[in-house]
């Protein structure tokens, strides 16, 4: 056999750069007990939490492969509730940064996520058109709401009823009843997509938002309030004679004989507020007071709006009437007719503007806390990768918004388009449109940031003391890194400079630009008119005239040739001494983006926007291997230092080595979720940083794993599996239609490895029970006890018999996967799994695991448990066994529940006598203070 070559495996080492990414939504979180100072972000896969005072990251809450969509604490602030782009949600710990229970059920993101009052369900909208309420403390799917015809945009709980709430972009907003799990109300007095909804005014009151400048209202009333002779609650105003309400009609107004068609509750039109802007309502939200309401658009303007309580609508309306009154008594004393004196309640009267919040760029998502003091602290996650934090106090007659906090130092505000690494592997530069970064590659903190032009390439110069960057405008800019200042800014193109190219005796360098010229640089020290010091420029020597705007240039290692790329889709080789043409590499369709030669100068590898990479030789320029290396352009290029294996990074978002002498792929680094731009290769090869238009940029790092191609495939066949797997339908239940909303989750290869486990336990309990009957036989006929050998899976469990081993296999399955694992599960094992749950309930282990495995088989199974003679005593033993056992399990949750309540009228009647004792002696210390003040005076008179 062979020797075969061995590759050293590279890892994602860490995403840094990033902010938060733009297709999640900003919240407050608590931790540590405080409220209103960190902020939990979406960053691509993984959740940031920030700590506002500090700008400093805290945690990170880390994700698997896809990126995250949305985020909803806990109300007890405990958790947080993570949505993904494939449909999956994460619970996370806030406290241990943990994620321990995973819910599968959409099919495609997750657009909405609300926790109900208690913090026992969620709600998740996806843009697969469904509702999915879980239950968090059983970790399980509840039941799933069909109807929308469009992605879900917000779903909200209602506090004192159980009902839900929910819009979509279908222009519908729908109310569920969840007792009985159906759309009792469908609301459709919009024209167009609700963006978002929120309910206000204790709950009497549903505020959405569209795709046009108006926030409708819509007065709810609830039937069983209707029926009374009072009026609804949000209704109780102090009446005045002359104040009249005035609710306006629009889409979806009720008649009055329609009331009592409706049920639960009804929905009538009272108004509109318009919005200063004028396109789409992005985000609606309220704060937990339901008092402070805030929107925004597609614009960097928060609106904030005022829902005033009764006793502030109350006191508005006299001051109103009074002021109609005083003027009615002008009227009359000028000679005029009194008519008899009135105003009307409008929606403006009730929910007032307070001021607007411009932000330093558009908004992508925000998020409000509101003290009881009047404080009103609102967070923003802005589009060009930013945090701020403003402030106001909504008590004042006039409040201004403050900004208090922001976080900028974590990265760029736009895609990074090159990156460099100093020759010591340490230091990391990125430079984008508007600043260049240097970050620690080893704790990944920014230690610098200068302002610079749109920035395109870059290089450390030798010495790691300055940097040079090539400009989009055709500028060369010489910056110093100790004191971050620009040393130097020199004209060397006319159009944009694509490329740069140290050399290799590092005295210099080239430039390429899109003025169909190369240009060649030798460094120099120079002295300043107002300084006596030295410091780092640049001269022209030469230049190098061509006849097609140059793409990308670089130096073979030993400075003898200098390729160039062309707009021409051709590669030119040129001696760099006396510049003479010696080759020209053509055969790519579009133009050659990227390029790099080899350590020893004997390859050149090309990459272009055809997708594919060509790997030339430089000694004749003949073709050694086109590979199809990317599904999208090939933007970037590089060799391994010392090797001839290189990385290509491509428009498809992948990261790809190749081996350059076998004209093998090696292995594929994922992890980007947009655009790669470019990558840069540290000097020794142990580390490679990548940028993307996610705005994020990742280290990958050499480990000292060994990699094996034909593993590598193997592994790359499996993951290609899993995918089908997650993509097939749902099995087919009998008697079970599509519309029905009775399953909650759906098939992944977790599910499957699940039921394969199952299937494997009920497999070891056939081959032993077999094996003990035989070895029964055995010691009969020898009329001795003879050792039974023992399975060695059952030792390693503890030596447990083999039907104590399948209830571990079912309690090692999780909680939220257990409905979808037995529903791929055989029936052909469902009579083994009937009889041993006899045996387990008869125990009294697991009472509530074994019920639910129970009544989920015998639902699906119906038909043929029914129709099978064999399972009816199995059936009939069962019935009598979970009835005694429940109501015994009952019994025992009744009596602590029993004992808890007394426990807590006993705290709270120590509690009312510590507050009386307290309040009576806070009265007589106020007495004594009274007494000694009326002393002082008396003195003192």
């Amino acid at each position: 056999m062979g020797l075969t070559k061995q590759y050293l495996r590279y890892v994602a080492s860490a995403v840094f750069g990033l902010i938060g990414s733009q297709k999640g939504n900003i919240v407050f979180v608590t931790l540590r007990g405080e409220k209103g100072r960190y902020v939990a972000v979406p960053a691509c896969e993984h959740v940031f939490i920030w700590d506002l005072r500090k700008g400093e990251k805290i945690l990170i809450l880390q994700g698997l492969k896809h990126e995250v969509t949305c985020l909803c604490p806990s109300p007890d602030g405990l958790h947080l509730a993570v949505g993904y782009e494939d449909g999956s949600i994460r619970i996370f710990s806030l406290l241990s940064g943990e994620g321990n229970i995973t819910f599968n059920g959409h099919k495609a993101a997750i657009t909405s996520l609300k926790y109900d009052q208690l913090g026992g369900r969620l709600a998740s909208g996806s843009k697969d058109t469904d509702v999915i309420i879980w239950d968090v403390i059983n970790e399980n799917g509840l039941y799933r709401l069909k109807g929308h015809k469009d992605a879900i945009t917000q779903a909200v709980f209602l506090r004192e009823r159980n009902l839900l709430v929910t819009s979509g972009k279908d222009t519908m907003v729908k109310w569920w009843d969840l007792d009985n799990q159906h759309c009792f109300k469908t609301m459709v007095g919009h024209r167009t997509e609700v963006w978002g909804l929120v309910l206000v005014s204790e709950e009497k009151r549903l505020i959405t938002g569209a795709a046009d400048s108006e926030l409708r209202a819509w007065d709810i009333a609830y039937l069983q309030e209707i029926d009374d002779p009072e009026e609804p609650e949000s209704k109780k105003i102090k009446e005045c004679p002359g104040v009249q309400h005035t609710p306006e009609t629009g889409d979806g107004t009720l008649e009055a004989d329609e009331v009592s068609e409706d049920r639960i509750l009804s929905c009538r039109k009272a108004g509109s507020i318009m919005r200063e802007g004028r396109d789409r309502v992005v985000n609606l939200a309220v704060d937990k007071t339901g008092r402070i309401l805030a929107c925004h658009g597609t614009d960097s303007v928060l609106e904030v709006f005022c829902v005033l309580s009764k006793a502030e609508i109350q006191k508005k309306m006299d001051k109103k009437l009074k002021k109609a009154r005083k003027k009615a008594k002008l009227n009359s004393a000028s000679g005029e007719e009194d008519p008899e004196t009135s105003v009307s309640m409008t929606l403006q009267d009730e929910i007032h503007r307070v001021v607007n919040i411009k932000t330093s760029s558009k908004i992508k998502s925000f998020d409000l806390i509101h003290s009881p003091q009047g404080e009103l602290k609102a967070v923003f996650l802005l589009q060009n990768n930013l945090v701020e934090l403003y402030s106001l106090n909504t008590s004042l007659p006039t409040p201004q918004p403050v900004r208090t906090s922001r976080i900028t130092i974590g990265g760029h505000r736009s895609d990074v388009r090159t990156l460099s690494f100093s020759s010591d592997n340490i230091a990391v530069l990125s430079a984008a449109a508007d600043s260049i970064k240097i970050w620690n590659r080893s704790t990944l903190q920014c230690i610098r940031t200068m302002p610079c032009e749109y920035a395109l390439c870059s290089f450390f110069v030798p010495g790691d003391r300055q940097v040079v960057i090539g400009t989009k405008t055709g500028n060369l800019q010489i910056y110093d890194l100790a004191s971050g200042n620009l040393l130097e800014t020199v004209a060397a193109h006319d159009g944009a400079l694509w490329s740069m190219s140290l050399s290799p005796d590092q005295r210099g360098f080239v430039t390429g630009g899109a003025d169909k010229a190369v240009k060649f640089w030798d460094f120099e020290l120079v002295t300043d008119k107002n300084s006596t010091q030295k410091r780092l420029s640049v001269r022209q020597t030469r230049t190098l005239q061509l006849d097609e705007d140059v793409l990308c240039v670089s130096y073979s290692p030993n400075q003898k040739l200098l390729a160039v790329s062309l707009l021409d889709c051709t590669v030119k080789i040129f001696y760099v001494d006396t510049l003479k043409f010696f080759l020209s590499l053509y055969g790519h369709k579009l133009p050659v983006i990227c390029m790099d030669i080899s350590h020893d100068g004997a390859l050149i590898a090309t990459g272009s926007a055809d997708r594919n990479v060509k790997i030339w030789g430089l000694d004749f320029g003949d073709c050694h291997r086109s590979l199809f290396a990317h599904d999208d352009s090939v933007m970037y290029l590089r060799f391994v230092p010392k090797s001839h294996l290189f990385f290509t990074a491509g428009k498809d978002r992948k990261i790809k080595q190749w081996d350059a002498d076998k004209f093998e792929h090696i292995q594929t680094l994922e992890g980007h979720h947009q655009e790669i731009w470019c990558l840069a290769v540290s000097p020794s090869g142990d580390y490679v940083v990548s940028a993307s238009h996610d705005k994020s940029l990742r280290l990958w790092e050499r480990t000292r794993e060994p990699l094996i191609l034909e593993e590598e495939r193997e592994m790359e066949r499996e993951a290609e599996y899993e995918e089908s797997v997650a993509k097939e339908d749902q099995p087919a239940v009998p008697g079970e239609t599509q519309g029905d909303n009775y399953f909650t989750g759906k098939k992944t290869i977790e599910t499957v490895k699940a039921a394969e486990r199952i299937m494997e336990a009920i497999e070891l309990y056939r081959e032993e029970t077999a094996k003990m009957k035989e070895h029964r036989a055995i010691c009969r006929a020898a009329g001795k006890e003879v050792p039974l050998p023992v399975n060695p899976i059952l030792m390693a469990h503890g030596n447990i018999s083999p039907s104590a081993y399948v209830l571990e296999t079912f309690k090692g399955v999780k909680s939220s996967e257990l409905e979808e694992a037995l529903l791929v599960l055989p029936f052909s094992y469902v009579p083994d799994i009937l009889k041993l749950f006899n045996e387990f309930i008869q125990t009294g282990t697991d009472i509530e695991l074994l019920c639910r495995c129970l009544f989920f088989l015998l639902r699906i199974h119906f038909g043929q448990i029914t129709s099978n003679q064999m399972l009816v005593p199995v059936i009939e033993k069962l019935k009598e066994t979970t009835i005694s056992k429940v109501r015994q399990v009952q019994d025992v949750i009744g009596f602590n529940m029993a004992g808890l309540n007394y426990l807590k009228r006993e705290c709270e009647a120590k509690s009312e006598v510590m507050f009386f004792a307290e309040a009576t002696s806070h009265l007589e210390e106020k007495r004594r203070k009274r007494k000694n003040r009326k002393k002082m005076i008396l003195t003192l008179t």
